[in-house]
């Protein structure tokens, strides 16, 4: 149907060829992990093809193993605690960040996505050396503050962009009836941006549970997470039980992504609502 509407031979042609060539594109990045995963069914602790057999002991090493199932708790608990914190400041700078006087937006938007911009091992060094000074090295306070450092640019990037159509007529008409600011916010503008706001706190949640860099640099044995676990495994000891934590997280990753996509669709169709 969509090719029908080029009128020259030369246009169909290039219709095709384009998606011929996003096809290529997508299938080479996403080779590696359709490689990988396989493995992770392996009957033997070698990483190769063909395999001798299928088996799940890699997987219940993963889920029975205190050493796994520890660094996977300290990653829950660690990246819960990020995305509540993240998703609190996100949403509060973004709202400020969307009233029309406030002065030196974009040089404050700016600052609050450095963590973004600037590599991640730059800003692990640079935390490393001002938690050295605090006292905050090797404890979990440290590691979710230095997380939620990294994670809260992405709440406050999909919270604005949820306030983008926000209507502020509906805010001073609310005001106007004798609602108070409070009423406002739980009543108006929250159902309105809460699509914005569990993306980013999805965004968060990814961002703490898959981190590693900070991690190394920050935690002690008893805040090891996940990911600082399966780094630590390829250095010493290369295990399949690495490749089943990462099946494991990459299917994890893209439930999360899924369901950002239907809540941006969700905020697509809410915000075509209230435009009619």
């Amino acid at each position: 149907m969509a090719a029908s509407v080029y009128s020259s031979p030369v246009e169909r042609i290039w219709y095709y060829v384009h998606r011929m060539i996003c096809g290529a594109v997508l299938l080479f990045l996403i080779a590696p992990v359709l490689v990988i995963i396989p493995l992770s069914f392996n009957s033997v602790p070698f990483f190769t093809y063909p395999m001798a057999g299928l088996s799940t002991r890699w997987y219940e090493e993963f889920f029975l193993t205190e050493r796994w199932l520890g660094a996977l708790h300290n990653s829950i608990l660690v990246a819960v605690s990020v995305t509540l914190l993240s998703t609190a400041l996100g949403t509060l700078a973004a709202l400020g960040l969307s009233r029309p006087n406030f002065p030196w937006r974009a040089a404050v938007m700016s600052v609050l996505i450095l963590p973004i911009i600037v590599p991640v091992v730059i800003t692990s060094v640079a935390v490393y050396f001002f938690y050295a000074d605090v006292g905050l090295l090797n404890s979990y306070a440290g590691l979710v503050l230095a997380h939620t450092t990294l994670a809260t640019p992405f709440v406050v990037i999909t919270v604005t962009a949820s306030l983008m159509g926000f209507d502020n007529s509906l805010t001073r008409a609310a005001a106007g009836l004798g609602a108070s600011s409070v009423t406002v916010f739980f009543k108006i503008t929250l159902p309105l941006i809460i699509p914005g706001m569990i993306s980013g706190a999805l965004f968060a949640f990814l961002t703490s549970f898959d981190e590693v860099v900070v991690a190394i640099f920050v935690s002690g044995p008893e805040q090891r997470t996940l990911p600082k676990v399966m780094f630590s495994g390829i250095r010493e000891q290369i295990s399949p039980t690495i490749i089943a934590a990462a099946t494991v997280l990459i299917l994890f990753s893209i439930a999360v992504l899924t369901t950002v996509e239907l809540l941006r669709r969700r905020s697509e169709r809410l915000r075509g609502t209230s435009s009619t």
